[in-house]
């Protein structure tokens, strides 16, 4: 499934955070968008998260190896270590800016509500050529941990108007800074480009063109998607290898 000669390196955020990438990830990737194609009526939207598309959920097999490449050569550079839960899906991003409900309209945090002990990991791996399609995007709050709670839960209790007049935010795909998140870096998205990264980080899907938008994974933008939730690595337990990383697919 991965490719032995996958490149790792590590894009800095701010304090110890980064995002893993992996470029050449996957051994045979045009087969995984023969797959999507071959299955693009069983892609259906989510009830249980904001996603603005439509997914196809993936099998235990591919879970498993998901959970072996995540704990053998990415564990070492973010926050979780031995994985406890995993799931992993395909999906499409087909939703215009005009589509968006106010939870859309802002960056957003992977699975929050998980114990002290625990974290949330993340993966991407692009699937398309067309690098308007866009990539992933991360912020950092300007404001305090309080003030920002409020700002994610009005925007799933207030009607969208009021949500835009009281926090000032227009609808369509969050790219850049504004008054409550700074823009701290934009992941350029590339075939066979697979990134990690701390699920607890603010991010989002960095879409320059929603005309470009497709329900067709052959045209649209189709990703491979994974979340780990995980122990937290203590302190004493931090280490980190690249060697170990290259050798481990």
């Amino acid at each position: 499934m991965f490719n032995p000669r996958a490149r790792l390196s590590l894009h800095p955020l701010f304090g110890p955070h980064c995002v893993v990438i992996l470029d050449d990830a996957l051994a045979e990737p045009e087969r995984w968008v023969e797959r999507a194609s071959l299955h693009a009526q069983a892609f259906v939207a989510s009830p249980h998260n904001a996603y603005p598309g439509i997914e196809l959920t993936m099998p235990d097999a591919i879970v498993e190896r998901f959970k072996h490449l995540y704990e053998a050569s990415i564990a070492s550079h973010l926050a979780g270590e031995r994985v406890l839960q995993c799931h992993a899906r395909l999906a499409l991003v087909t939703k215009r800016s005009s589509e968006l409900g106010p939870p859309q309209w802002i960056c957003h945090r992977d699975r929050l509500f998980v114990p002290p002990d625990q974290c949330v990991a993340a993966c991407v791996t692009y699937l398309f050529h067309d690098p308007q399609l866009g990539g992933t995007s991360f912020f950092q709050p300007k404001v305090d941990a309080q003030t920002i709670n409020q700002l994610v839960h009005d925007s799933g209790a207030l009607p969208a108007p009021d949500f835009a007049a009281r926090y000032g935010i227009d609808p369509g795909y969050m790219r850049q800074s504004n008054a409550w998140f700074s823009h701290l870096s934009t992941i350029p998205p590339r075939f066979n480009r697979m990134i990690f990264y701390d699920g607890g980080i603010f991010h989002s899907s960095d879409i320059p063109n929603d005309t470009l938008l497709s329900a067709d994974p052959s045209r649209g933008r189709l990703t491979l998607n994974a979340f780990f939730t995980c122990r937290r690595r203590t302190a004493a337990g931090s280490s980190s290898s690249t060697v170990a990383a290259h050798r481990a697919f």
